[in-house]
């Protein structure tokens, strides 16, 4: 019997087993080995003509053609994590996980340096616009230059390409990633403190500090007019931020999951973005519009290049493998790329298997109402908590001020109102959750209330009880009620601190409907009664304001004509 094997390695071997003896053993018949890597793909980029790309992984680099995917070279190597060509497309510059700084030959493999730059890992490796040289940043805290320079090779009696250290900048924490702007002026610094710190490329003095990520910066670029800085973060955000004074222009949460790896399309503001989430992104940096999701990968995608001429994106992953992007001629349409992730993600939860009842409904019953989670409905939400934070501060300093009162038996000046509350009309804390309520969109309701937190939910209950004994927004109170009903039912009958607050509701709730069913059937039989006089007596509705009306109307005609 004969069996295929895929391996880890990125091979696939078949054997021969034989099972009729007592001993099964096998035996290799055949085996495939594409010159592919062994290992996750950390590093890639572009030679200077744009015909070559260098890829680099655990132990070894390997040169790629662009025109026909063949493996040209293959070069071993220490732990690969940031590779660049040196101007010229004859050497490349690699960076290590032991901190050793790397200069191989491309047409014969040699290792022609190897500096032990940095005591940590060396993140990264750019080139100086200049191309005299480049910098390297590393864990251990150190932003290191060096210039290309020429020595005579006493082996081959022949001068050849060295690096020369020439100056050294510390900073205060590891450093993730270094980039230049490409008018030479600024340099870039990613820190492990989530801040990104910018510096004049001449006398190394601080420029900004750019505040604004979660968690640290892993990958950033520099628009090719030296305006915009891109930085990807563990955040999974992008930020777009504009050099001239530091400004934010904008957040994107652009994955599921870390984004490692980002780089703008040469000449445009346009950026392509990798992270864990196994997709890459095409983003607008000046609309912040999502262009397109590239889906390929079976791994995380570690990092990406760009082509020179912006036509051709390459990735590494961590499935092994090396995936080269092509512009096409055809027409983009955003409004279709958006139906298309729409029904993408639609058919993905029918394919799981996502249930439509709500959470605490017994065999399905009330489906939940269709929607999805959008910038207007978080935020939407996030104005409800907020409001009930404000609400709930009230209530505790209600609760001190009456405490203090019967421990000093005299009149206690009240505490002042919150400052909100005062710009409102000096309204009560539960006006106010009302009228935040009041301002959510009615298609945005449900969604809102989903995505706020049981401990929110105890607070709002109450509330609802509240509006309901006043008379206020009943309709309002009993939608967001049994909503509130429906998703929370376990927590909200086993909670001993809503249990009270459900009885009164039992009783408020049926009184305010009942109310408000009176007023409207009230109004309805008075518009009715209305309805059957005019039927009756044949006179139109409103005779003597339409018959003003065309009075009106004549003379205004008449002095048109004077």
């Amino acid at each position: 019997m004969m069996v295929a094997l895929g391996l880890h390695s990125n091979s696939i071997q078949v054997h021969m087993l034989d099972m009729e003896t007592t001993s099964p053993g096998h035996t290799l018949l055949h085996s495939i080995t594409a010159p592919s890597h062994r290992t996750d793909v950390r590093a890639v980029c572009f030679s200077g003509d744009d015909r070559a790309i260098a890829s680099g992984s655990a132990n070894s680099i390997k040169i790629w053609s662009r025109s026909s995917r063949n493996c040209l070279h293959t070069m071993e190597s220490g732990h690969v994590l940031s590779l660049t060509f040196v101007p010229g497309d004859r050497h490349i510059v690699v960076g290590t996980k032991t901190g050793q700084v790397q200069l191989y030959e491309v047409g014969s493999g040699d290792l022609l340096q190897e500096a032990g730059a940095h005591s940590g890992a060396v993140w990264s490796v750019d080139v100086s616009p200049d191309r005299r040289g480049l910098v390297t940043g590393s864990a251990d805290h150190d932003v290191k230059f060096w210039d290309f320079e020429l020595i005579s090779d006493p082996a081959s009696q022949q001068r050849r390409l060295s690096l020369s250290h020439v100056r050294t900048l510390k900073m205060a924490e590891e450093v993730l990633c270094v980039c230049h702007s490409p008018n030479g002026r600024l340099l870039a610094v990613a820190l492990l403190d989530s801040t990104v710190k910018i510096f004049f490329t001449d006398s190394l003095k601080f420029s900004l500090s750019l505040y604004g990520h979660k968690l640290p910066v892993l990958s950033m670029d520099i628009t090719s007019d030296s305006t915009l800085l891109a930085t990807c973060s563990s955040d999974k955000n992008i930020r777009i931020w504009g050099l001239d004074f530091g400004d934010c222009h904008k957040s994107l949460f652009a994955h599921d999951d870390s984004i490692m790896g980002v780089k703008f399309v040469p000449d445009t503001h346009l950026l392509f973005s990798c992270g864990k989430d196994r997709v890459v992104k095409f983003w607008d940096a000046d609309s912040f519009d999502l262009i397109m999701t590239l889906e390929g990968h079976c791994g995380e995608v570690w990092c990406l290049a760009v082509s020179r001429d912006g036509n051709t994106v390459v990735t590494g992953s961590h499935d092994h493998s090396l995936r080269l992007w092509e512009r096409t001629d055809e027409p983009l349409i955003l409004s279709e790329e958006r139906e298309k992730e729409r029904e993408a993600q639609f058919e993905e939860a029918v394919a799981e298997g996502e249930e439509t009842a709500l959470p605490g409904e017994e065999g399905g019953g009330e489906v939940l109402k269709a929607g999805r989670k959008t910038m207007e409905t978080m935020r939407s939400a996030e104005q409800l908590m907020e409001a009930l934070a404000v609400y709930r501060e009230e209530k505790v300093k209600g609760q001190e001020w009456e405490e203090e009162s019967q421990l000093e038996r005299r009149e206690v000046s009240r505490p002042k109102p919150h400052p909100l509350l005062v710009a409102m009309g000096d309204i009560t804390a539960e006006r106010y959750v009302l009228m935040v309520a009041k301002r959510i969109r009615s298609s945005e309701l449900d969604e809102a209330l989903l995505v706020m937190p049981f401990s929110d939910v105890t607070e709002f209950v109450p509330l609802l009880c509240h509006w309901l004994e006043n008379g206020w927004e009943t309709e309002l109170a009993c939608r967001c009620l049994l909503f509130l009903l429906r998703v929370h039912h376990h927590q909200i009958v086993t909670s001993p601190l809503l249990l009270p607050v459900m009885d009164s509701l039992r009783h408020h709730t049926r009184h305010s409907v009942e109310s408000l069913r009176d007023l409207y059937g009230f109004n309805l039989a008075g518009l009715r009664s209305v309805r059957d006089g005019v039927e009756t007596t044949g006179t139109p509705l409103f005779a003597d304001i339409s018959s003003r009306l065309q009075k009106i109307q004549k003379k205004k005609r008449l002095k048109t004509v004077q």
